[in-house]
């Protein structure tokens, strides 16, 4: 493949050592999607498949210098940001953005961990909506993240709506609700339901199978770069979440037993489905 025809993308998040989530789990998913992956850490977090125990977070010049070194040098055709803990990480994030504008800018608010870690502050999040919202493509909050943005509590799809029209209210341009989180109304077939609010008023629901396992840690930062993936590869956003949804659950679905917790999703090795090849 020529160097012109490579999709180039990076991901400016946090580094999970047990590989299941992160900056790890988008390196993967990027070159799953015939992407090349470049990345910036922004903390060291101490964690394995059953839960977070800690992190020591990269201050704004650590963060700056990573991007500003891979701006300089490669074209980025699309970014997500993921873990960024601290108002100065996330104003040099967002500086760096602005100095170095990308096509796509994916926004995963990563807020709280699955074991119920905090990662996050209430004035590094008003800073992450102020700054890094507006520069978005798209944001994709899970049910908890979209309920601290929001500041409300989601019990259905009404509260999902209200939620999302409150994100978009904060800058956002498209918000994707991912609703794994919530029990699904079909009691004959299981699903999962991700719900896409644009700003002119528009809904999209995408709906899968829901895979019963604990094979579901790094779920939400596989999707988001994947998102990322399909953008830089010239997909429309709705086309982008789609495909990124339908890989997702085959990676939950060949979810493999790591760990004593919440297993990591596993990136299929056959993707001729995807299409985007």
């Amino acid at each position: 493949m020529a160097i012109d025809e490579v999709k180039i993308c990076m991901s400016i998040a946090g580094l999970d050592p047990s590989g299941g989530a992160g900056v790890i789990a988008d390196v993967k998913t990027f070159t799953a999607f015939g992407c090349f992956a470049a990345a910036a850490i922004t903390s060291i977090t101490f964690q394995n498949t059953t839960g977070v125990f800690g992190a020591t977070h990269l201050d704004a010049r650590s963060i700056r210098g990573q991007i500003e070194a891979v701006m300089k040098d490669l074209k980025i055709a699309a970014a997500k940001t993921g873990m960024i803990a601290t108002e100065d990480g996330i104003t040099a994030t967002a500086e760096m953005l602005n100095d170095w504008p990308v096509p796509y800018l994916v926004v995963d608010p990563v807020v709280r961990s699955t074991s119920g870690y905090d990662l996050i502050d209430d004035a590094a999040l008003r800073t992450l909506i102020d700054k890094l919202f507006p520069l978005s493509t798209v944001v994709t909050p899970n049910k908890q993240e979209a309920e601290r943005i929001a500041g409300m509590e989601i019990r259905g799809e009404v509260e999902i709506e209200r939620a999302a029209r409150a994100i978009l209210s904060m800058g956002a341009p498209n918000v994707l609700i991912k609703g794994g989180h919530l029990e699904s109304r079909n009691t004959e077939r299981a699903t999962a339901r991700d719900f896409l609010f644009d700003g002119n008023g528009s809904v999209r629901v995408f709906e899968s199978e829901r895979i019963h396992t604990n094979a579901t840690h790094g779920t939400g930062c596989t999707l988001a770069a994947a998102i990322t993936a399909n953008l830089a590869l010239g997909l429309a956003l709705d086309d982008a979440v789609s495909v990124s949804k339908q890989f997702v659950t085959e990676a939950i679905r060949n979810g493999i037993a790591v760990g004593h917790g919440h297993s990591p999703i596993n990136i299929p090795r056959d993707a001729a489905y995807l299409g985007t090849r």
